[in-house]
């Protein structure tokens, strides 16, 4: 035992940044520090490859096949992300309120986009606040404040009339709403699935498009002119053709359209990254997917062509940057992951935690 409580000693290679590789660390009071504490004996000691505490851009605890979930449910949702490496998650639209989790050290650490915000009867039922374009700007606003800073909207979805995905929104009313958002210090990201949204949503200032897999050549070089990120959710692409196959006999437009859109994932994942524009890992974790995934998807973004070293990258350092959470500084919270080799070298190390630290215990 230590005879200091709440200390704890890192070695091996710490990975600070991609470039940034340092012998240890130590873990005082759950904050990191890379000076040995002074009259520390008998620290315990974790030895491997440390990573900061992964992050999951996409994400949703509390949110079920059919709407939320007790509390009981988010939590064993929680966990299982956490045993995967997932300590920062961005929560991209949950209709529950998962407040208490801020209570609990031993859970991840989640911000918050509030709930979906989509058309009437144009999104999965029991998920969304489903309003007209008139009340937009006043649900955004309302979900601004009750998130951490981003705001979820559905860009585009099935319109049943037409037989295949249409945007859900008039450009001047997500110009407003994106707008009342930036006012009130939100950022807005969207799921999009389809091409025909993204042109008006990045115009109107949005920062951040969900899935994304409709993004094409001629759209490629004005999302990397605004900056406007991208998370894949390649695990949830997959499902694509499954998909495609259930509505092949209602709606034979947009189930062609969905496996056009996953036939070219990999291609349109590494366009994106070859122009320039950020690429975040996200799961898109609860309502039908299971929890988890991390590691996955960043074999998925490495399948696409990605660098594994940037695909890392999109999953640890550049992530926690673009999301303003620390990653292995000293002084924030010890928040990591420790593994048997470089994952640098093999991202598929990723899957196989040797330990997990997270507010400075060891909690797996």
């Amino acid at each position: 035992m230590s005879d200091r409580a709440g200390v704890l000693h890192v070695k091996g290679r710490v990975l600070v940044g991609p470039e940034d590789v340092r012998d240890e660390l130590w873990v005082v009071d759950g904050r990191i520090s890379y000076d040995r504490p002074v009259g520390a004996r008998d620290i315990p000691t974790v030895e491997g490859w440390a990573l900061p505490g992964l992050v999951d851009a996409h994400c949703h605890v509390g949110l079920g096949p059919h709407g939320p979930v007790d509390e009981d449910i988010a939590e064993k949702q929680a966990l299982t992300d956490r045993e995967a490496g997932t300590l920062l998650i961005r929560d991209a639209g949950s209709p529950s309120d998962t407040r208490w989790v801020d209570d609990r050290e031993d859970l991840p650490k989640i911000i918050r986009a509030g709930r979906h915000i989509a058309r009437t009867r144009r999104y999965i039922r029991g998920y969304a606040h489903e309003i007209e374009p008139e009340d937009l700007v006043a649900y955004v606003g309302q979900e601004a404040r009750r998130g951490d800073g981003w705001v979820k909207l559905v860009g585009d979805w099935i319109d049943r009339d037409l037989g295949d995905l249409a945007p859900t929104w008039p450009r001047e009313a997500v110009e407003a709403a994106i707008a009342e958002a930036h006012r009130l210090g939100a950022r807005v990201t969207a799921h999009c699935f389809s091409e025909d949204s993204l042109q008006d949503l990045v115009e109107s200032g949005i920062d951040c498009i969900e899935h994304a897999t409709g993004l094409t050549e001629d759209l490629i070089p004005l999302f990397a002119a605004r900056g406007v990120a991208i998370v894949p959710t390649l695990v949830n692409i997959a499902t694509f053709p499954k998909l495609a196959d259930g509505g092949d006999s209602k709606f034979p437009r947009w189930s062609a359209h969905m496996r056009r859109l996953h036939e070219r994932r990999y291609d349109t994942v590494r366009s994106a990254y070859d122009a320039g524009i950020p690429v975040f890992v996200g799961t898109d974790a609860g309502g039908t997917l299971p929890h988890g995934l991390v590691a996955a998807e960043v074999a998925e973004l490495v399948t696409a062509g990605i660098p594994a070293v940037e695909a890392l990258a999109a999953t640890t350092w550049a992530a926690r940057a673009w999301l303003g959470r620390p990653g292995l500084e000293e002084g924030a919270a010890a928040d990591l992951v420790v593994y048997e080799s470089d994952p640098r070298a093999d991202v598929r190390v990723l899957a196989a935690p040797r330990r997990i630290v997270l507010n400075g215990k060891i909690v797996g």
